[in-house]
């Protein structure tokens, strides 16, 4: 006579009830919270002007030109790559714009236009080349970067003359331009920059593809493990040559902002603001390997830098210091980061 053992119904974890505390463990973002409540409550003390209505419209400011870079820069590490070209995409989308209207003596919006398309066209063939060649990301917007920085100086001298173009504050559309990239607004007696609202709108648009759409599971799927995702059926080209676009996109918002706002663009500017993206991206609960990460973490590491470049200014410190608080700030929040994620697979 024989027993039989009756079969373990296997269970999908996905239908296991969660605890909260489990689920905030498991947020990317909680490292990059718990610092920028650090940093807030720091400045707070440290500088008596911090916590005022305009202290803190400089500060999100501030947060709000990284931040718009930094969201889609995110996107990107999640899937799994980087894009060294980014800091000086946004120097030659303002300078396509402000050349082009010049030269042609157009409409200003002629010149928004052209730029947005040889904006978009640079993302992806930063895309395509990488997926084509299946070199490094670092190699490809690499060689984009300097290409770039060789081309923005170029013609800047040739069609203008000198490192800076000619002003366009006369010429028609400048003034709609500026107010759709440059305005602002004020609230409650306090001045906003309309970049906060772009950075708004970035974000929610960013977290909605993550969490809400087949193209954001796509996106964690290349950036956890390409060869698998291909083989299921993710397109990985496309969602790579999407991601690469997306911060090309960004980097011409950031551009028109840059140019309505000064009317002139200096042609070295945005060299090394790759990197500041990328540290925010970073704070925010990326990880460097791909496949973890949200657009709200890259938000609140934004904010962090924004909080930290201008709480110095307003404790009248040193501002050699920034540097040094913001390396900091990277290095507790990915040690942080790290921690968390490992209480967290510990509890499931």
């Amino acid at each position: 006579m024989s027993t039989t053992t009756p079969a373990v119904a296997a269970v999908d974890e996905r239908l296991l009830r969660t605890s909260p505390l489990r689920r905030v463990l498991g947020r990317p973002e909680l490292g990059a919270v718990v610092g920028a409540v650090a940093v807030l409550v720091f400045f707070a003390f440290a500088a008596d002007s911090f916590l005022t209505g305009a202290g803190l419209s400089t500060v999100l400011y501030a947060a709000s030109t990284i931040g718009i870079m930094a969201v889609p820069v995110a996107l990107l590490m999640i899937g799994g790559e980087f894009d060294l070209s980014a800091g000086v995409l946004v120097t030659s989308s303002a300078l396509i714009s402000s050349m082009f209207s010049y030269q042609t003596t157009a409409n200003v919006w002629v010149g928004v236009g052209v730029s947005l398309l040889v904006t978009l066209a640079v993302g992806a063939f930063n895309g395509f080349m990488l997926t084509r060649t299946k070199l490094p990301s670092f190699i490809i917007t690499l060689g984009t970067y300097l290409m770039l920085i060789g081309m923005n100086l170029g013609f800047t001298k040739l069609i203008s003359d000198t490192v800076s173009t000619r002003s366009i504050a006369d010429m028609d559309g400048f003034s709609q331009a500026k107010a759709v990239f440059a305005s602002t607004l004020t609230v409650g007696g306090i001045n906003f920059k309309i970049t906060i609202l772009w950075w708004l709108a970035l974000i929610a648009v960013a977290s909605w593809i993550l969490l809400r759409t087949r193209a954001g599971n796509w996106i964690f799927a290349v950036g956890g493990n390409g060869t698998a995702a291909r083989a299921v059926g993710v397109p990985v080209r496309a969602t790579k040559i999407g991601l690469y676009m997306g911060v090309a996109l960004a980097a011409w918002i950031s551009g028109q902002h840059l140019l309505f706002s000064y009317d002139v663009v200096q042609s070295g500017e945005g060299v090394g603001n790759e990197l500041i993206y990328i540290i925010a991206a970073v704070i925010g609960g990326c990880l460097i390997t791909g496949g973890y990460g949200s657009a709200v973490g890259s938000a609140v590491g934004a904010l962090i830098f924004g909080m930290t470049s201008k709480g110095i200014v307003f404790a009248e410190w040193n501002p050699d210091w920034f540097k040094f608080f913001l390396g900091a700030m990277l290095l507790l929040a990915t040690l942080l980061n790290h921690w968390v994620r490992k209480r967290a697979e510990a509890t499931k």
